[in-house]
């Protein structure tokens, strides 16, 4: 096979980071946003446009950059050093890490409501923790299974959601979506404030195709595309479903329910049906988790390699696959259910959504810092205008993000700000020996 047929095109490109970006992060959304109402498109707006930024200039990044370091710790490597680029992997790997977590604590809620059953927060956790347990086990023989079984998964829970988009409008009812506009009369800035984290948590994901740009032909002009398109076919998905969701089931409903698509096609169709939905759609999700928690140990395993972490994240089975890294990873995440415990689900999840965007965010504020860095340090010449539309977008995701940062309420600031002055810590802690040796070579 020639190297050029091996290349992704534009479309699988696309397609990718559409499947990366919805597959994770959508079956628990029509809740959170029903706390706020259906004023809540105003916020999908404001995430719209600061993730679409964001989503450009790491394009920009990822075919601009000549670091061997990819993603974003390479990218915030210009700018900040090796300290930056720790950073920006530890906070990434970490958001990952509760990320992974809230996934699991999601298929448990749609488990909960297939088989009708009424848990109690020790239950949420153990669940979560089995769940998490399971993903990782099933990873150890190799990734190449579980990736096509995500990947197939991940489809099934797009249908259903197209579906909804399109021939849902047939149970719209206009009233029902305007009676659910403001219902705790929040200010608009609140209201935004309040649904931003959700809506940002659905953009997650991103960055993944800048990683791909090797693997396209033309990725200067390609992945940006890509990004763009996928970000924009990502927002019709979001508005749509939760708009249309919105105008089928009473808002009250919506905001408890821990399976809120499941609860819209019962209501279309059939509590059967409904079922059947809540059942692909937790299928799917687990197997979105059984993909991530390996990429969750390859990026933990890529950080070891470059003297990052810990050593033992880098070691590797027979068939390649960072077992030991897997259990750590698996642990830590046990440990943060139980300290995330909570008698609502959905508040759990909330919790953890909140925690992953915080961390999540500093890695991207480093990258959007870094990208003219880049651009004087490989010295390339790019056109006055480009040089203008990239700095203006690298302003405007920026802003998002401090935006994002202040929405994910003080409580999330609290620790997501403590999980990263630790991660200063230890970064200090581990490299003490080469600085040490530094020093004495300098001398």
């Amino acid at each position: 096979m020639s190297a050029s047929k091996q290349k992704l095109t534009f479309l699988e490109l696309t397609m990718a980071t559409i499947l990366n970006m919805v597959g994770s992060s959508i079956i628990l959304m029509p809740t959170k946003l029903a706390e706020v109402g259906t004023m809540s498109i105003f916020a999908w707006i404001v995430t719209i446009i600061g993730s679409a930024s964001v989503a450009y200039v790491f394009a920009r990044c990822g075919t601009l950059s000549r670091n061997a370091q990819a993603g974003l710790g390479g990218y915030s490597q210009y700018a900040f050093g090796r300290s930056g680029s720790f950073l920006a992997n530890y906070t990434y790997g970490i958001s990952l890490l509760i990320a992974n977590l809230s996934i699991a604590v999601s298929v448990v809620g749609y488990g909960a409501m297939i088989f009708e059953a009424q848990l109690s927060a020790l239950e949420i956790g153990l669940y979560s923790m089995g769940l998490i347990w399971i993903c990782t086990v099933i990873n150890f023989p190799g990734v190449r299974a579980t990736g096509h079984i995500s990947h197939f998964f991940a489809w099934a829970l797009i249908l259903p959601i197209l579906f909804l988009c399109t021939a849902g409008w047939f149970w719209f009812e206009t009233e029902r979506f305007v009676a659910a506009w403001n219902p705790h009369g929040m200010s608009y800035f609140d209201g935004i404030s309040a649904a931003l984290s959700m809506t940002l948590w659905g953009f997650l994901g991103l960055e993944s195709a800048c990683a791909n740009a090797d693997r396209v032909e033309n990725p200067e002009k390609t992945v940006p595309k890509a990004v763009l398109c996928a970000t924009a076919g990502v927002a019709v998905i979001y508005i749509f479903s939760n708009n249309v969701a919105a105008g089928i089931v009473d808002n009250a409903a919506l905001a408890s329910s821990t399976a809120p698509f499941g609860l819209v096609f019962a209501t279309m169709f059939t509590p059967f049906i409904g079922k059947c939905i809540m059942a692909v759609m937790a299928l799917a999700e687990a197997g979105a988790l059984m993909s991530w928690q390996f990429t969750l140990a390859e990026v933990f395993r890529g950080s070891a390699l470059e003297g990052y972490f810990p050593k033992i994240f880098g070691k590797v089975s027979k068939k390649h696959v960072p077992i030991i890294g897997m259990i750590i990873i698996a642990v830590s995440q046990s440990l943060l259910s139980i300290l995330t415990m909570n008698p609502k689900l959905e508040e759990q999840f909330f919790i953890l959504v909140d925690l992953a965007v915080v961390t999540n965010l500093v890695p991207f504020l480093f990258a959007l810092a870094a990208i003219n860095v880049m651009i004087d340090h490989e010295g390339l010449r790019i056109s006055d205008r480009e040089l203008r539309i990239t700095n203006i977008l690298a302003g405007i995701g920026s802003l998002y993000c401090l935006y994002a940062l202040y929405a994910s309420g003080a409580t999330a600031m609290l620790w997501g700000g403590l999980v990263t002055f630790a991660g200063i810590w230890f970064y200090g802690y581990t490299h003490r020996r080469g600085a040490a040796a530094a020093v004495q070579t300098t001398n």
